[in-house]
């Protein structure tokens, strides 16, 4: 009875595995940005349907990242560092209202379709309206739901512009989400997010892996 049970993980956990790096596979090459319709699509891809073979967001967040680094490889990270760099740029430009980098240019599994999304903080939603709208920015209003903690949802403000061949994400938040983040559709946890500070430092810590990296090839 025990072996049996101790089988039936093992398939399972397999399972969740093949459909973790499916699913990251049909991200990287199918331009899906939905984790659930991508997890739904490998499972269907591998003839796969029992709910408990089902892997966590986090899990196929992983295997992207893994997918990137084995077959994207360099184009990756040259393009990662190119929308965090481009980000704090903006960040910089934008520091009137508390930004801070959220997403995929963030955790590193941004690909070359990738938004730079930041999130903005203002008790008057307005101000980032005159503010584009003062230095001439030309951005299309859109609006995003975003679940602020455990038991509040809210509908919030989004302005999408490009800049630099790239594209950005702007979501307006009230001031006291700078206390903590909206939760995370990855894994409903507060989502990871850095100020200007911590990407300038972000950014640097990768130069000087880059730099050691180099020195040992010599």
């Amino acid at each position: 009875m025990h072996h049996a049970r101790q089988h039936a993980e093992t398939r399972t956990r397999e399972r969740r595995q093949r459909l973790a790096h499916e699913a990251a596979r049909l991200m990287a090459e199918g331009g899906i940005r939905d984790y659930h319709q991508a997890k739904l699509k490998a499972a269907s891809r591998l003839g796969i349907h029992d709910d408990a073979s089902l892997p966590r967001n986090r899990e196929i967040e992983d295997a992207l990242r893994e997918y990137q680094r084995l077959f994207v490889g360099e184009a990756h990270v040259t393009g990662l560092r190119r929308r965090r760099e481009a980000a704090l740029r903006a960040m910089e430009f934008l520091s009137a209202f508390s930004p801070r980098l959220v997403g995929p240019v963030l955790e590193g599994t941004a690909d070359a379709n990738t938004p730079v999304h930041v999130h903005l903080h203002s008790d008057d939603p307005d101000a980032v309206t005159r503010f584009l709208e003062e230095h001439r920015i030309p951005a299309e209003p859109r609006e995003r739901r975003l679940r602020i903690d455990r038991e509040r949802v809210a509908d919030l403000p989004v302005w999408v512009f490009s800049a630099e061949e790239l594209s950005f994400d702007l979501t307006v938040l009230p001031h006291d989400a700078l206390r903590q983040a909206p939760l995370s559709s990855v894994d409903e946890r507060p989502m990871r997010r850095a100020s200007a500070t911590q990407l300038r430092q972000l950014l640097a810590e990768e130069d000087i892996a880059r730099y050691e990296l180099d020195a040992a090839r010599r």
